[in-house]
Formats: structure tokens, C-alpha cells, sequence
């Protein structure tokens, strides 16, 4: 009996670490407590984690740009803002253990996935005042269209944005 009671908890153990493997795509968002974020009407941009390729580095900026600005805050070019913005992206390859392998030597599908990340920062103490975050698969969409829409996501969730 304890041997069928200890299998049982095994197998429990094994299929909750797989299903914990399972990656979860989407956006999250992390907003710092007691932040009136409808009083920024500024942001002036620092440094992050941007894209190596320049093209779609500024593909991320003008989004970005424009969804703060249609927020109501305007890019303080110079001098400090009410928030410093950044990003920070980049892709990492998964892959899908319960799809059949894709060639002779069994390898499993692989995909590429990309991580765009926004964050709000306190202008004095570089705090985190909000982080939006988005894991998607990257699939064969036009680079401009998949950021755009990715942005626009992102800023969804943007915590002075009405939901309907």
C-alpha cells in the first residue's frame, strides 16, 4: 500500500514539473502600489536591454512614443521627465515536448518566442514605478506589424486606461 501511495505521489511530482514547464505567453503587468500614474504628462527615455538590430530598435521607440503620447505624456527631449521610459527585448527559442518530433534524430518543434518589456522608472531613484510584459511566439507576421500590435497590447494594460 505505501508503495502504490508513493508511486502516486511521483507521478503527481513528475506531471506537475512538466506542466510547470509549460511556458505562458501574454502580457503581465507589475505596477508599484500608491502610484497616481494619471499625474505623469511627461517621460524622457533611458537605457534598457533594446533590440541589436537598429531597424527594429526604432520600430520599438515610435510605438512605444505613441501609445505614451496617446496617453497624454509628451517625450521631455530635454531635461528629466515625470518617468523615465525604457525597454528591453529579446527572443529565446522553445520548444513543444507533446508535438511528435519534427525529423529523423526525434527533435522536438522549435519556435521562436520574443519578450518586450516596458518600465516606468522613478527619474530620482531609478525605481520601477510599472512593467508591462508581453511573451509571444514570433511567427511569420511582418517584424513592423508584429511590434505594433505588440505594443498596442502591451499599453492595454496600461493602469489609467479604461477597460471595456
Amino acid at each position: 500500500m505505501k508503495s502504490i501511495v508513493a508511486t502516486c505521489v511521483v507521478l503527481l511530482v513528475v506531471a506537475a514539473g512538466v506542466a510547470a514547464q509549460k511556458p505562458k505567453y501574454g502580457v503581465t503587468v507589475t505596477a508599484e502600489k500608491n502610484v497616481d500614474f494619471a499625474r505623469f504628462k511627461s517621460y524622457s527615455w533611458t537605457r534598457g536591454q533594446p533590440s541589436l538590430n537598429k531597424k527594429i530598435d526604432a520600430q520599438i521607440v515610435t510605438a512605444v512614443d505613441r501609445e505614451l503620447n496617446a496617453l497624454g505624456l509628451t517625450n521631455a527631449k530635454t531635461g528629466p521627465g515625470d518617468v523615465l521610459a525604457a525597454y528591453y527585448a529579446l527572443t529565446r527559442t522553445d520548444i513543444d515536448p507533446r508535438a511528435k518530433s519534427d525529423d529523423a534524430k526525434g527533435n522536438q518543434p522549435e519556435y521562436q518566442v520574443g519578450t518586450l518589456s516596458v518600465a516606468l522608472l522613478d527619474p530620482g531613484s531609478r525605481k520601477e514605478l510599472l512593467r508591462l510584459r508581453m511573451e509571444k511566439p514570433i511567427e511569420g507576421a511582418k517584424i513592423d506589424e508584429a511590434i505594433d500590435s505588440a505594443v498596442t497590447e502591451l499599453f492595454a494594460s496600461y493602469p489609467t486606461r479604461k477597460r471595456p
